[in-house]
């Protein structure tokens, strides 16, 4: 059975997965308004899909279980950056910052004991790791071209391959 703490804690996380969407919308707006770079555009629009699925795999795992989803305001996102860089750094404390909101609730379901709640959650933390990799690959790219024009056109066209993938937890 999952406790009500557990609970609470997947609902904050809802929220804050539909916030990470809309943080990587905003990124996704200012590369497209200021350097016009679709595959970069799509990097972040793939990034904007994928944190929404995270939300709907806990909306669909609260509602299996007969518990209720509480949606909160959503801050309004930074939006203004002074390079592609800064962009993906700045993804990357994101992204750090939600591992950090993921363990807590797997600590907690821990000691709750609830194994239920660990399993599916697993996902989530396998997640992150892939997550935080992919942006220290980007910026260890992005640092080693140093804003070189050609290099830039070449990434911007391998992010432009990304295609969404729709997760799947069993």
């Amino acid at each position: 059975m999952i406790s009500k703490k557990v609970v609470d804690m997947i609902n904050e996380q809802i929220n804050k997965e539909f916030e990470s969407a809309y943080i990587y919308q905003a990124m996704e707006m200012y590369i497209g308004n200021e350097y016009n770079f679709a595959g970069i555009e799509n990097f972040f629009h793939i990034q904007v899909q994928e944190e929404t699925a995270h939300a709907y795999l806990m909306i669909d795992y609260l509602h299996r279980l007969g518990e209720k989803v509480n949606l909160k305001e959503i801050p309004k996102p930074k939006a203004d950056f002074k390079s592609i860089l800064e962009v993906f750094e700045t993804a990357l404390a994101h992204e750090r910052k939600v591992t950090n909101w993921i363990n807590e609730i797997m600590s907690v379901a821990s000691d709750e004991k609830d194994f239920a709640s660990q399993a599916f959650l697993r996902f989530f933390v396998n997640e992150q790791v892939e997550e935080e990799e992919t942006f220290v690959k980007h910026i260890d790219t992005l640092k080693f071209i140093n804003s070189d024009p050609h290099a830039t056109m070449l990434f911007d066209q391998q992010l432009a391959t990304r295609v969404f993938v729709a997760p799947v937890i069993n």
